[in-house]
Protein backbone atom coordinates (compact mmCIF):
# COMPACT_ATOMS: atom_id res chain seq x y z
CA UNK A 1 0.00 0.00 0.00
CA UNK A 2 1.30 3.43 -0.93
CA UNK A 3 1.43 5.98 1.87
CA UNK A 4 3.18 9.13 3.01
CA UNK A 5 4.14 10.24 6.51
CA UNK A 6 2.76 13.61 7.67
CA UNK A 7 3.47 15.43 10.93
CA UNK A 8 0.72 17.86 11.83
CA UNK A 9 0.22 20.20 14.76
CA UNK A 10 -2.93 19.87 16.83
CA UNK A 11 -6.12 21.54 15.65
CA UNK A 12 -9.77 21.93 16.63
CA UNK A 13 -12.71 20.58 14.65
CA UNK A 14 -16.46 21.17 14.72
CA UNK A 15 -19.16 18.89 13.41
CA UNK A 16 -21.89 16.35 14.12
CA UNK A 17 -21.17 13.13 16.01
CA UNK A 18 -22.49 9.64 16.63
CA UNK A 19 -21.32 6.87 18.92
CA UNK A 20 -20.91 3.52 17.16
CA UNK A 21 -19.60 0.02 17.77
CA UNK A 22 -17.19 -2.24 15.96
CA UNK A 23 -19.14 -5.29 17.17
CA UNK A 24 -20.46 -7.25 14.17
CA UNK A 25 -19.04 -4.50 11.90
CA UNK A 26 -21.88 -2.18 13.02
CA UNK A 27 -19.67 0.83 12.24
CA UNK A 28 -19.64 -0.18 8.55
CA UNK A 29 -23.43 0.25 8.57
CA UNK A 30 -23.87 3.16 10.99
CA UNK A 31 -21.24 5.48 9.51
CA UNK A 32 -22.56 5.34 5.89
CA UNK A 33 -26.09 5.88 7.27
CA UNK A 34 -24.82 8.89 9.25
CA UNK A 35 -23.20 10.31 6.10
CA UNK A 36 -26.45 9.77 4.18
CA UNK A 37 -28.39 11.61 6.87
CA UNK A 38 -25.90 14.52 6.94
CA UNK A 39 -25.98 14.72 3.13
CA UNK A 40 -29.78 14.65 2.99
CA UNK A 41 -30.36 17.26 5.72
CA UNK A 42 -27.75 19.67 4.32
CA UNK A 43 -25.27 19.38 7.18
CA UNK A 44 -22.42 18.12 4.98
CA UNK A 45 -22.97 20.87 2.39
CA UNK A 46 -23.10 23.58 5.06
CA UNK A 47 -19.92 22.32 6.71
CA UNK A 48 -18.18 22.06 3.31
CA UNK A 49 -18.82 25.76 2.70
CA UNK A 50 -16.60 26.53 5.70
CA UNK A 51 -14.05 23.73 5.27
CA UNK A 52 -10.36 24.47 5.64
CA UNK A 53 -7.43 23.05 3.71
CA UNK A 54 -8.23 19.45 4.63
CA UNK A 55 -11.84 19.58 3.43
CA UNK A 56 -14.69 17.62 4.98
CA UNK A 57 -13.51 15.15 7.62
CA UNK A 58 -14.75 11.84 9.03
CA UNK A 59 -13.04 11.44 12.41
CA UNK A 60 -12.79 8.30 14.56
CA UNK A 61 -11.98 9.22 18.14
CA UNK A 62 -12.74 8.64 21.82
CA UNK A 63 -12.09 4.92 21.50
CA UNK A 64 -13.39 2.54 24.17
CA UNK A 65 -11.72 -0.79 23.34
CA UNK A 66 -13.34 -2.59 26.28
CA UNK A 67 -16.84 -1.88 24.92
CA UNK A 68 -15.71 -1.87 21.27
CA UNK A 69 -17.08 1.67 20.73
CA UNK A 70 -15.88 4.98 19.37
CA UNK A 71 -17.18 8.40 18.41
CA UNK A 72 -17.41 9.31 14.72
CA UNK A 73 -17.53 13.00 13.79
CA UNK A 74 -18.41 14.47 10.40
CA UNK A 75 -16.72 17.82 10.61
CA UNK A 76 -14.24 20.42 9.48
CA UNK A 77 -11.29 22.28 10.89
CA UNK A 78 -12.80 24.94 13.17
CA UNK A 79 -13.37 28.13 11.16
CA UNK A 80 -13.57 31.62 12.67
CA UNK A 81 -17.32 31.74 12.05
CA UNK A 82 -19.57 28.91 13.25
CA UNK A 83 -21.56 27.70 10.21
CA UNK A 84 -24.56 26.35 12.14
CA UNK A 85 -26.04 25.52 15.54
CA UNK A 86 -25.84 22.16 17.26
CA UNK A 87 -22.23 21.29 16.44
CA UNK A 88 -19.74 19.65 18.80
CA UNK A 89 -16.17 20.91 19.11
CA UNK A 90 -13.29 18.45 19.50
CA UNK A 91 -9.52 18.67 19.86
CA UNK A 92 -7.23 16.70 17.55
CA UNK A 93 -3.81 16.54 19.16
CA UNK A 94 -0.66 16.93 17.10
CA UNK A 95 0.72 13.64 15.84
CA UNK A 96 2.48 11.79 13.06
CA UNK A 97 0.13 10.13 10.58
CA UNK A 98 0.51 7.60 7.81
CA UNK A 99 -1.69 8.94 4.99
CA UNK A 100 -3.28 6.57 2.48
CA UNK A 101 -5.14 7.54 -0.68
CA UNK A 102 -8.48 5.95 -1.55
CA UNK A 103 -9.64 6.12 -5.18
CA UNK A 104 -13.19 5.32 -6.16
CA UNK A 105 -16.78 5.76 -5.05
CA UNK A 106 -17.75 5.99 -1.40
CA UNK A 107 -18.15 4.19 0.90
CA UNK A 108 -16.55 1.12 -0.72
CA UNK A 109 -13.24 2.74 -1.67
CA UNK A 110 -12.55 4.09 1.80
CA UNK A 111 -13.66 0.88 3.53
CA UNK A 112 -11.26 -1.13 1.37
CA UNK A 113 -8.36 1.13 2.39
CA UNK A 114 -9.27 0.84 6.08
CA UNK A 115 -9.26 -2.94 5.81
CA UNK A 116 -5.90 -2.99 4.04
CA UNK A 117 -4.29 -0.74 6.64
CA UNK A 118 -5.06 -3.11 9.50
CA UNK A 119 -4.77 -6.46 7.71
CA UNK A 120 -1.75 -5.72 5.47
CA UNK A 121 0.03 -2.45 6.20
CA UNK A 122 0.45 -2.51 10.00
CA UNK A 123 1.58 -6.17 10.07
CA UNK A 124 4.16 -5.60 7.31
CA UNK A 125 5.68 -2.24 8.32
CA UNK A 126 6.50 -2.46 12.01
CA UNK A 127 4.77 0.84 12.73
CA UNK A 128 2.62 0.96 15.85
CA UNK A 129 -0.73 2.71 16.14
CA UNK A 130 -0.53 5.90 18.21
CA UNK A 131 -3.17 6.99 20.69
CA UNK A 132 -4.75 9.75 18.61
CA UNK A 133 -7.80 10.16 16.37
CA UNK A 134 -7.92 8.56 12.94
CA UNK A 135 -9.61 10.49 10.18
CA UNK A 136 -10.80 10.48 6.60
CA UNK A 137 -10.32 13.51 4.35
CA UNK A 138 -12.98 14.22 1.74
CA UNK A 139 -12.03 17.00 -0.71
CA UNK A 140 -14.69 18.68 -2.82
CA UNK A 141 -16.01 16.65 -5.75
CA UNK A 142 -18.50 13.88 -6.28
CA UNK A 143 -17.71 11.11 -3.75
CA UNK A 144 -19.55 8.58 -5.95
CA UNK A 145 -17.27 9.07 -9.01
CA UNK A 146 -14.98 6.22 -10.04
CA UNK A 147 -11.94 8.54 -9.84
CA UNK A 148 -12.85 10.39 -6.60
CA UNK A 149 -9.80 10.70 -4.35
CA UNK A 150 -9.98 10.78 -0.57
CA UNK A 151 -7.53 9.96 2.22
CA UNK A 152 -7.28 7.97 5.43
CA UNK A 153 -4.97 9.40 8.13
CA UNK A 154 -3.76 6.86 10.72
CA UNK A 155 -1.78 8.07 13.76
CA UNK A 156 1.48 6.19 14.18
CA UNK A 157 4.34 5.99 16.62
CA UNK A 158 7.18 7.39 14.55
CA UNK A 159 10.20 5.35 15.69
CA UNK A 160 11.67 5.00 12.20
Amino acid sequence: MDYKIVKKEGFRVIGKEIRTSTKNDENFKHIPQFWEECNENGTADKLSEYAGDLGLLGICMEFDPENEEFTYVIGIEKPEQNPMEGLVEKEIQGATWAVFEAVGPMPGAIQKVWEGIFTEWFPSTGYAHADAPEFEVYPSGNPYDEDYRSEVWIPIVDDK
